[in-house]
């Protein structure tokens, strides 16, 4: 090797003849040979091509047959890895491929099948087809008889069955000369009025106006209120959506305490309902913290005196033989937590109280916090119900 180009690139016209195709051969394997195709003597008769050029291609089958047609060779570039490792003093080291043994895959072993007792095969399930969509009907109020008067009544009787306000706030509204009747302001107390007179509340004609009942499970932490600023959660707004007519509770329940709760805008019925002296049944069912001991629930069917004066339930039981602290309480009594009250002051907490029974309505098939309308059979039985 006269100069380190032999093995980088031939430059100049092929050879034709045998013998020349067998001296580039060893050229290319970097043996020595006595011509050379990159000297200066040639480069005048071959292209102008530079001996850093490497991009004369070559195409000979011949070669390419003595190279034994190895895969990925092409025939228009020298092999330079081969032609570096054949470089006297020059070892390229090269890696040791090791093979990693084929895993040996073994066969599963076939599952016993018994000819006599072959195994089930699943039932295929049975699509049943969805039940057509179906809009949400909107409840509507049962028609009840309209309260028609054919004799004067008085004023304020007449304002509350038309279903502005009770009867109390129907005095306040005389008493603040909101109220005309034929066009002139009347501010009397007792004043009756005919059913042809024309009444009118601050610009507005009251006339007879469609009765509405209603009947709601009230859930735990509701205020029975109209309008509380105090609390975000009022019974009104679960039963805003029923009717356009302005229906109020009958009666409280405080905010923790389940049950029946009536609602309507019949202002007669409303204070018939919640009178004292008519003493109509309310039953409660009374979870305590502690069972009830036989003392104190005679004492409590006797009655004791609390802060506004002296109570007695009208009935008194347990509601379960076993467990003493579930108890049932029938009351006829309106004031104000009068329930939990009676159990404070005999040493007892009131963990849950729900009132199951009002004027001879329950909560039977009424979910929590769901509301219905009373049948016209049921408004009947509480306006036939005796009042003293």
């Amino acid at each position: 090797m006269k100069n380190g180009n032999e093995w980088k690139h031939v430059v100049g016209t092929r050879p034709s003849s045998d013998s020349e195709k067998h001296e580039r051969y060893n050229t290319r394997e970097g043996k020595t040979s006595s011509k050379n195709y990159n000297s200066s003597n040639n480069r005048e008769s071959s292209s102008p091509l530079s001996s850093h050029d490497y991009g004369n291609r070559m195409e000979d089958q011949d070669y390419n047959f003595e190279r034994d047609n190895r895969p990925g060779y092409d025939s228009g570039y020298i092999d330079l890895n081969s032609a570096v490792d054949s470089i006297p003093g020059k070892k390229k080291k090269r890696k040791r491929i090791v093979k990693e043994p084929i895993p040996v895959i073994q066969d599963k072993p076939y599952k016993k099948v018994d000819l006599q007792h072959p195994p089930k095969r699943p039932k295929a399930r049975i699509q049943t087809p969805l039940p057509p969509f179906q809009k949400k009907t909107k409840v509507v109020a049962p028609e009840y008889p309209d309260v028609v008067f054919d004799k004067p009544v008085r004023l304020n009787r007449f304002i509350s069955s038309t279903g502005l306000c009770s009867r109390r706030e129907a005095d306040e509204h005389i008493k603040q000369g909101f109220i005309k009747v034929n066009g002139e302001v009347v501010t009397e107390m007792g004043l009756k009025v005919n059913p042809t007179d024309e009444v009118i509340f601050k610009d507005k004609v009251l006339g007879n106006q469609r009765k509405i009942y209603l009947l709601l499970n009230k859930p735990k932490g509701f205020v029975t209120s109209m309008a509380d600023p105090n609390s975000k959660k009022l019974v009104m707004d679960l039963v805003r959506s029923a009717c356009k007519e302005r229906i109020y509770p009958v009666g409280r329940l405080d905010k923790m305490t389940t049950g029946v709760l009536l609602f309507t805008n019949d202002g007669d019925l409303s204070l018939k309902l919640t009178h004292p002296s008519n003493r109509m049944r309310k039953v409660y069912q009374v979870t305590l913290d502690k069972p009830l001991g036989e003392e104190d629930l005679e004492k409590l069917s006797g009655g004791i005196n609390l802060d506004d004066g002296f109570i007695a339930c009208d009935s008194i039981a347990y509601t379960d033989p076993e467990n003493h602290a579930l108890v049932g309480v029938e009351i006829h009594s309106g004031k104000n937590r009068i329930v939990r009250r009676m159990f404070e002051a005999t040493g007892y907490k009131v963990v849950k109280l729900d009132r199951v029974y009002f004027a001879g309505l329950t909560r039977k098939g009424l979910k929590r916090g769901k509301w219905r309308f009373l049948s016209p059979e049921e408004v009947a039985f509480l306006k036939m119900m005796p009042s003293q």
